[in-house]
């Protein structure tokens, strides 16, 4: 198989029933519960995307035996390579409105980035890096989806994983055994995991000694005998009108507490374990923050343009886009999207060469990019909902349009320029996006996608090359010359 087509995900999502808790109850079939069936739809589309004429070359390229593959699996090797892959980054953000902060891309990323680094799993020994180069094969040439969990639950975070109350509290390796590693304890935050095939798991930088059986790298199938999937209440449940909801109708994300009880990891799936250092270097030297950074930000810029274009089409509907302040708010926006397209084609335009010669994009402009999302997101909704305003609160729903006061929601719900039913469908999209609590998980989300930003600004500061910063520096403290030296 190369790259698959909707159909081909959903019929393999009913091949392998999984154990996923949602309000209580447990889920037989994915792929019809109510809450979960509209995203697995929209994740099919993009599968289908792939064979679309049009975009199957932007989207796939052929890959070692010359099938098409997902781009994102490919590793780079030119600046046009990098640029390619934004397009195809981009014909799958699009479609989601960059919503889906977990698409299958953003973890395609990942294994490629670990198998352009085989000597990092190698230390651990050969064999760790020859599991991680044929799972990447496996899951490339089967085109599969994967979810990651790679938070510890928030317990007591004044302590490590080894100092909580009780010892597998936060996912850990319990033994060792002939046919792998037996894993105990719970992980989040695993979005979209309902409804992907194999989850794979790492950490963060931040283990510390004595954490060594919470140091494990290893992917499993999602169906997995022992793994547990506790998802959070949901805000679509299956029954929402798309007119009076048409973001959280459709592109919902599941995200859930993943539990291992007792769960076996197959060796051939190991692909780091028992080292505390490796593990935190794991991360960084990889490259992954580069390559993730990549599809986040390309995804980020859709995400800002949308939110973008609802607040101008918004102020244009009742003609508030006239007025001094509202333009200054709307260039804010404006601002935003350009400053994170422009860090992404920096990011290509200087791009890093790697020891095995392939490429990735400039750690910095991404790690800027990172910090842009978290907090001007948040800010581009803050400018949608004083924009809208009260108008916001006031929307009918798409009852009433049949109903015996249909005269009144014609008359006094229409526009400057727009009749009431095309007014009402826009506040109703921007009320999804800004208050509705679909939105404000996209908010959150958002704000710590890529970790905590306060963090993130502190390596930013701690990783930064300061040399020519300094160098600017050295040569202003010269123009002041010696205090002995007489004035001229």
């Amino acid at each position: 198989m190369s790259v698959r087509t909707g159909a081909q995900y959903v019929e393999n999502l009913q091949k392998h029933p999984r154990e996923v808790w949602l309000r209580g109850e447990r889920v037989d079939d994915v792929t019809t519960h109510p809450a979960l069936r509209r995203p697995i739809e929209q994740i099919a589309r993009l599968y289908d995307l792939q064979h679309d004429p049009e975009l199957a070359p932007v989207l796939t390229a052929p890959g070692p035996d010359g099938a098409r593959v997902g781009r994102a699996f490919l590793p780079c090797r030119t600046q046009e390579d990098l640029a390619a892959r934004r397009a195809a980054y981009r014909a799958w953000a699009e479609p989601t409105l960059g919503l889906m902060g977990r698409s299958p891309d953003f973890l395609n990323t990942t294994l490629m980035a670990f198998t352009d680094s085989p000597g990092v799993f190698a230390r651990l020994g050969q064999r760790y890096a020859d599991n991680i180069a044929r799972y990447y094969s496996y899951v490339r040439d089967n085109d599969l989806f994967l979810t990651h969990a790679l938070i510890t639950p928030q317990t007591d975070r004044s302590k490590g994983a080894s100092e909580q109350q009780e010892q597998f509290l936060h996912m850990g390796v319990v033994s060792e055994t002939a046919e792998g590693l037996v894993v105990r304890g719970a992980r989040m935050l695993a979005t979209l995991a309902p409804m992907a095939d194999e989850l794979i798991i790492y950490s963060l930088p931040g283990l510390r000694p004595g954490d060594e059986r919470h140091a494990a790298c290893f992917a499993i199938p999602i169906d997995t005998p022992g793994l547990r999937l506790i998802s959070r209440a949901p805000f679509d449940d299956g029954t929402r009108h798309p007119f009076d909801h048409p973001l959280s109708s459709h592109f919902e994300e599941a995200d859930c507490l993943v539990v291992f009880d007792d769960v076996l990891v197959p060796w051939d799936r190991v692909f780091l374990h028992g080292d505390v250092e490796l593990a935190n270097a794991l991360y960084a030297e990889t490259d992954l923050r580069q390559h993730t950074a990549h599809q986040t930000g390309v995804r980020g810029l859709v995400k800002l343009q949308f939110v973008t274009g609802l607040a101008m089409k918004l102020s244009q509907s009742v003609k508030i886009d006239g007025f001094l302040h509202v333009q200054q708010k709307l260039g804010e926006c404006i601002a935003a999207v350009e400053q994170a397209h422009a860090l992404l084609v920096a990011a290509e335009a200087e791009y890093e060469t790697t020891a095995t010669g392939t490429v990735r994009p400039r750690f910095n402009a991404l790690q800027t990019l990172r910090v842009v999302l978290a907090t001007q997101y948040p800010k581009l909704v803050e400018v949608l909902q004083t924009l809208g305003a009260g108008g916001l609160l006031m929307m009918p729903s798409a009852e009433d349009f049949g109903s015996p006061i249909a005269e009144d929601i014609a008359r006094y719900y229409r526009g400057a320029e727009m009749s009431a039913v095309d007014r009402i469908r826009l506040y109703k999209l921007a009320w999804d996006l800004c208050g509705d609590a679909f939105g404000q998980r996209a908010v959150q989300y958002e704000r710590y996608y890529a970790g905590d930003p306060v963090r993130i600004l502190a390596m930013n500061y701690l990783a930064y090359d300061k040399s020519d910063c300094f160098a600017l520096v050295d040569r202003a403290l010269a123009l002041a010359g010696d205090p002995d030296t007489p004035a001229p």
